[in-house]
């Protein structure tokens, strides 16, 4: 980072960024790149998935200037800076590309591939995934040496951390830019070798199986639970309150990932977590997980 300029290849200073998956995620993406001053092209599978994800984005927003945390002012410059798009091919002109779709492999693999063809030559390609190889995502490209890990926490306009994930093919100028990135959004990062899991769900997933598996065998309440770990561990939310803001059938598919990859039975799911996301309860974003949510 040279002053506040985020520097792509041979230095270039990075003008547009992307965000491809207008979910909870990528919207909080697509947020906290607006506020650092980029123009955000938020792209989906449909232009109408991602100008539903622009409005939940303007709409958190406007909740914020009501509770006069933000102002009027700083709701239309975003409005302004984040572009509602439809699908990988408006990505072209962008000079680095945040991809935050559902945590499947075989997804991510064609998102890269086809990302790949169409962003321009030398723009940066990030993933937002939790535990998925970004050394086999680089693969897939022609350009393995600008591909690297941006791994936001959950709600992104809140959480401070980035952990950067560096493939093996990560060049020192991708991963600088990625610092750099990060730290324009006024983020905190780590630095994470390509391993399953990374740095921080390698020590997560554990704790919520752990969780999950007591409250399986009746060892406790989801209330009891979730109050012993924040008052008797000091942490700000239970496990079980966690995992459902994570979404269910992202933790099943981060702990899947952990036990084949790494061939460990602690990153083994349970089989009530199988069953949630099996019932379709993952948690805020149904409505239902371990508690029930009013949906807005």
């Amino acid at each position: 980072m040279q002053g506040r300029y985020a520097l792509g290849a041979m230095g270039e200073e990075l003008k547009v960024l992307g965000v491809l998956g207008a979910g909870q995620m990528g919207a909080g993406i697509a947020q906290v790149a607006a506020q650092a001053g980029w123009t955000v092209r938020l792209a989906d599978a449909t232009e109408a998935l991602a100008s539903a994800g622009r409005e939940r984005l303007l709409g958190q927003l406007r909740r914020l200037v009501d509770k006069g945390k933000a102002t009027a002012d700083e709701l239309l410059a975003l409005g302004e800076r984040v572009v509602a798009v439809g699908g990988v091919a408006d990505l072209a002109p962008c000079d680095l590309v945040v991809e935050a779709a559902t945590e499947r492999l075989e997804v991510k693999l064609g998102l890269f591939r086809a990302l790949d063809a169409a962003v321009k030559p030398g723009a940066v390609l990030a993933s937002n995934t939790s535990s998925i190889s970004i050394t086999r995502l680089a693969a897939e490209t022609r350009r393995p040496e600008r591909v690297v890990g941006l791994h936001f926490m959950n709600p992104v306009p809140v959480m401070k951390l980035v952990e950067v994930i560096r493939a093996l093919q990560t060049s020192e100028d991708t991963y600088q830019t990625a610092l750099a990135v990060a730290r324009r959004m006024n983020k905190t990062t780590i630095t994470a070798r390509d391993a399953p899991g990374f740095l921080v769900n390698r020590m997560l997933i554990p704790f919520l199986n752990e969780a999950i598996f007591a409250l399986e065998s009746g060892v406790g309440s989801p209330q009891d639970i979730d109050t012993g770990a924040k008052l008797g561990l000091n942490h700000p939310l239970g496990p079980l309150e966690l995992a459902d803001l994570i979404g269910l059938d992202t933790v099943l598919s981060i702990a899947e990932v952990l036990q084949r990859d790494l061939g460990d039975d602690k990153y083994r799911p349970p089989a009530l977590l199988r069953n949630h996301v099996a019932a379709g309860w993952l948690g805020r974003k149904s409505g239902r997980g371990f508690y029930t949510y009013e949906k807005k």
